[in-house]
């Protein structure tokens, strides 16, 4: 995988599956731009760290793939959104077997869901995008949909976009709902950039996490948003990140929360032992330079193998 960061172990057990991750791609045809904090950002280049990235997935023969969303950047120009996130999409495919992806909002900015979600190949319920599957027996993979309750992607009377702007209107002051000035602590989540979980998801979640613990499964949580302060900043957590957390604890079985979004990455484990690993973004590599990795799960731990700036990090079970 070219360099690899900090391997934390050279145990000899074969995992039980391999799985490839990427997050923020944001490819855009346009040039080298920077974050508002003044982060650079290499729009093209991050096609080239896909291509990589694939390239070397198929080397390894691994059994999926799992994208943490935004593939594509919000300068995006508009009239070319459709045909970037095709030709991306294109990229992942060329993978040799499953691509799982995670809406994200800069993948919101240039479709909506009723364009977006049928180009990724997510068949979700009345335009959600939350689902699961099971890769092998001991383990199922979880996705959250963070944009459910949103105010970008839905129609403008959609009640999805209306509750979220009510959201906004109550716990953002600001006239641009993107702008977390003046807001404080974790209170600078409520931005518009970011979403929250809606109850029907919420209860899915419960159903899922409770079926696993039944078949004894461990679980690994993929959401665009982080869900641990931590792991990541204010400004990028899911507005209701608490309550899902809630249901989380509930169980036992959720071993790890994967996620984007907060493009310098990040690890913590919360107060239940759970994970949460925030993937550094492809989008922020300089030219040859990578961001990806490949998950090992075994019985008694998982093992993240970076290339480059993502982080190689190890989580041993507690029990």
């Amino acid at each position: 995988m070219g360099c690899t960061n900090g391997l934390l172990s050279a145990k000899e057990k074969k995992p039980l599956v391999s799985f490839g991750v990427i997050s923020d791609v944001q490819y855009a045809d346009i040039p080298d731009g920077h974050s508002y904090l003044g982060v650079p950002r290499y729009y093209r280049h991050s096609q080239l760290v896909l291509q990589r990235a694939v390239q070397k997935w198929n080397e390894q023969k691994l059994k999926f793939v799992i994208n943490l969303g935004d593939i594509v950047d919000g300068f995006c120009p508009k009239d070319q959104s459709l045909t970037a996130i095709k030709k991306i999409v294109n990229e992942f495919n060329i993978f040799n077997g499953p691509v799982y992806h995670t809406i994200g909002n800069h993948c919101l900015y240039n479709l909506p869901r009723d364009k977006l979600l049928p180009v990724l190949n997510i068949l979700g319920h009345e335009g959600l995008a939350f689902y699961d599957f099971s890769p092998v027996p001991e383990y199922r993979i979880v996705v959250l949909d963070g944009y459910d309750i949103s105010a970008i992607g839905w129609p403008k009377d959609h009640p999805n976009t209306l509750k979220a702007l009510n959201i906004l209107q109550e716990r953002n002051p600001n006239t641009d709902k993107n702008n977390p000035n003046g807001l404080v602590g974790l209170e600078r989540r409520f931005v518009m950039f970011n979403g929250a979980v809606g109850k029907e998801q919420m209860e899915w979640l419960d159903c899922v996490l409770q079926n696993a613990t039944k078949l004894k499964q461990k679980v690994v949580i993929c959401c665009h948003m982080p869900l641990d302060l931590s792991a990541s900043c204010n400004e990028a957590l899911l507005w209701n990140y608490d309550e899902v957390i809630d249901v989380i604890h509930r169980y036992n079985c959720v071993k790890v929360c994967l996620a984007g979004h907060a493009h310098e990455g990040g690890h913590s484990v919360d107060s239940h032992g759970v994970h949460h690993w925030v993937l550094e973004a492809a989008l922020e590599c300089p030219s040859g330079s990578n961001s990806f990795g490949r998950l090992d799960l075994f019985d008694d731990r998982l093992l993240l193998i970076g290339a480059d700036r993502m982080k190689s990090r190890e989580m041993v079970f507690s029990c």
